[in-house]
C-alpha cells in the first residue's frame, strides 16, 4: 500500500512539474512574441515618424482554381523591350561664344541619351503600341523581341493626351495580342504585368484589378484623359508601354505609371484601359490623327461639401457647371446645374469615369446621357462633335520644310502649347543638315520667335527670317522639358 501511494504520488508531482513547464514555455513565448510584435510596431512607426519611405511588396498568391500559365505565354512573345536614342548638344559655351561660336568651330559636345520602356505587338505585320513618353522626340527607336532579334522602328502617330503611340517594325507574321474589353473588368479581377522592367527580356508578375477610372494628375495637359486601371501587379522601371492582360490572355490595359516615393513599385501601378487603346490605335492608323469627341460641357466631381454647397441630394454623378454655346449638350437640352448619372446606361460618379467613356467615342456618334435635374432623371441624345463644335475629321497639321534651318516643322499642337505655357510656336519634327543641327537643337524643340518676331506658321516663320538683319538670326523656343532657350546664328 505504502509503496502504490508513493508510485501514485510520483505520477502525480511529475505529471504537475510537466503541466508548469509547459505553461511556464508557453507563457514565455508569448510575451517574448509579443514583445517583438510590439518592437517591430514601433520601428515602423519610427520609420513613419522619420517619413522615410517603406518599400511594399504584393504577396498576394492566386488561389489555385486560376491557372495563369496559359495567359502568361500567350503574352511574353507579343510584349518586345524598347530602347529609344535622343541626341542632345550641350549648350555650356553658348553665351560665352554667342554668334561668334562658328569661327571657333563647334563647341557643342554631343550627348545620346538612351531610354528604355515595352510595347505590345497587336498585329502579325509589325504595328506596336506604347507610352508616347517613351518614344517622344527619339531620334532613333530599336525593338528587341523576346527571341533577342532585334528590329528599327519608325513612330506611326503619338497622342500626348492619352499617352499612347503606335510604332512599327518591317517583319511578319509576329505574336501579337487581342483586344479584351477593359469596361468588363471587375474589381478583384486576376490580372498579369507583362514587360522589361531593368532591361530585362519579358517579365511576368500578376495582382488583382484594384480601382477603376482613376485620376493621378500626370499628363500635366488640362485636356489630357486619364482614367486609369489601377492595380497591385508589380511595375517597375522599362514596364511603361508593357501589357496588361486577363486570365486568357486578352489585352486589357497598357501599362503606364507607377505610384510611388522611391522610384521603384511601392504597391500601385496604372494602366490605360484597352478600349480607350483600340479608339486611339485605329484612329492613328487611318487619319493620323485622334479624333476626339466632346459632349461640350464643363464638369465637377462631386463631394459632400460639394453636394451641400449646391442643395444636391447625393454625391452621385458628375455636376454640370457650364455648357459650350452650338455643342452636342447645347443642342440636346443639357443646362448647367444638371447631373450626369450615367451614359448609354453606364453609371457616371466621377470626372475620369465619364472622360474615359466618351475617349471611346468619335466626334458624330450620338450617346444617351441620364441626367438628374431637380431629382427627377432625364435622358438626352448628344451629338458629340470635336474640338472645332464640328463633326468633320480632324487632319494632322501640315509638315513643311525650311531650307535655311535644315528642319521639317508643324505647327505645334495645342497640347504641347498647353503643357510649355506657351501661346504660338512651330514644332521641329525631324532636322537634317543646317543651323539647327550646328545650333544642337533637337526635334521636339518649338520656336516661338526669330528676329523677335512670333512665329507659328510656315507664313511667319518665313517672314520672320526674312526680317534678318546684318546675317543674324535670333531664335528663341522651348524644348520639351519645358527649358526655355534664345540662340544666334551667323548666315
Amino acid at each position: 500500500m505504502k509503496t502504490f501511494s508513493k508510485s501514485f504520488l510520483g505520477a502525480v508531482s511529475g505529471t504537475v512539474l510537466v503541466i508548469v513547464l509547459l505553461f511556464t514555455f508557453n507563457y514565455y513565448s508569448a510575451s517574448h512574441n509579443g514583445q517583438a510584435t510590439i518592437q517591430k510596431s514601433h520601428t515602423q512607426a519610427l520609420i513613419q515618424d522619420n517619413k522615410i519611405p517603406v518599400q511594399q511588396a504584393s504577396y498576394a498568391i492566386p488561389p489555385q482554381s486560376v491557372d495563369l500559365t496559359e495567359a502568361a505565354q500567350k503574352t511574353v512573345n507579343a510584349v518586345v523591350h524598347i530602347k529609344t536614342e535622343m541626341r542632345v548638344q550641350s549648350s555650356s559655351y553658348e553665351y560665352f561664344f554667342g554668334p561668334f561660336r562658328d569661327y571657333f568651330g563647334n563647341p557643342y559636345q554631343n550627348n545620346t541619351y538612351v531610354a528604355f520602356g515595352s510595347g505590345v505587338i497587336i498585329s502579325p505585320d509589325g504595328y506596336i503600341v506604347t507610352n508616347n513618353h517613351v518614344v517622344d522626340n527619339a531620334d532613333k527607336i530599336s525593338v528587341t523581341f523576346n527571341d533577342k532579334k532585334e528590329l528599327p522602328a519608325e513612330v506611326i502617330g503619338t497622342d500626348p493626351r492619352t499617352d499612347l503611340a503606335l510604332i512599327k517594325v518591317d517583319a511578319e507574321n509576329l505574336h501579337y495580342l487581342t483586344y479584351g474589353d477593359s469596361d468588363k473588368l471587375k474589381i478583384g479581377e486576376w490580372v498579369l504585368a507583362v514587360g522589361n522592367p531593368f532591361n530585362l527580356t519579358s517579365t511576368v508578375t500578376a495582382g488583382i484589378v484594384s480601382a477603376k477610372a482613376r485620376n493621378i494628375n500626370i499628363l500635366g495637359a488640362q485636356s489630357a484623359i486619364e482614367s486609369f486601371i489601377q492595380t497591385d501587379a508589380v511595375v517597375n522601371r522599362g514596364n511603361s508601354g508593357g501589357a496588361l492582360v486577363n486570365t486568357e490572355g486578352q489585352l486589357v490595359g497598357i501599362n503606364a505609371a507607377i505610384a510611388s516615393h522611391t522610384g521603384v513599385y511601392e504597391g500601385y501601378s496604372f494602366a490605360i484601359p484597352v478600349n480607350i487603346v483600340k479608339k486611339v490605335v485605329d484612329d492613328l492608323m487611318k487619319y493620323g490623327e485622334t479624333q476626339r469627341a466632346y459632349i461640350g460641357v464643363q464638369i465637377s466631381d462631386i463631394n459632400s461639401e460639394f453636394a451641400e454647397e449646391k442643395g444636391l441630394d447625393g454625391t452621385e454623378g458628375v455636376y454640370v457647371a457650364g455648357v459650350v454655346d452650338n455643342s452636342g449638350a447645347d443642342e440636346a437640352g443639357i443646362e448647367a446645374g444638371d447631373v450626369i448619372v450615367a451614359i448609354d446606361g453606364s453609371p457616371i460618379n466621377s470626372v475620369s469615369e465619364l472622360m474615359g467613356n466618351i475617349a471611346q467615342h468619335s466626334p458624330g456618334d450620338i450617346i444617351k446621357v441620364a441626367v438628374n435635374r431637380d431629382d427627377e432623371v432625364k435622358t438626352f441624345d448628344v451629338l458629340l462633335k470635336n474640338q472645332n463644335n464640328t463633326t468633320a475629321l480632324v487632319k494632322p497639321e501640315d509638315t513643311f520644310y525650311n531650307e535655311l534651318l535644315g528642319a521639317s516643322m508643324q505647327k505645334a499642337p495645342k497640347e504641347d502649347l498647353e503643357k510649355l505655357g506657351v501661346s504660338n510656336g512651330v514644332k521641329v519634327v525631324k532636322i537634317n543638315d543646317g543651323i539647327l543641327l550646328r545650333g544642337g537643337i533637337t526635334n521636339g524643340f518649338i520656336i516661338t520667335e526669330i528676329n523677335g518676331k512670333k512665329v507659328q506658321s510656315e507664313n511667319t516663320l518665313n517672314d520672320a527670317i526674312e526680317s534678318t538683319r546684318n546675317n543674324l538670326v535670333r531664335i528663341k523656343g522651348v524644348y520639351p522639358n519645358g527649358t526655355r532657350v534664345s540662340f544666334e546664328f551667323m548666315l
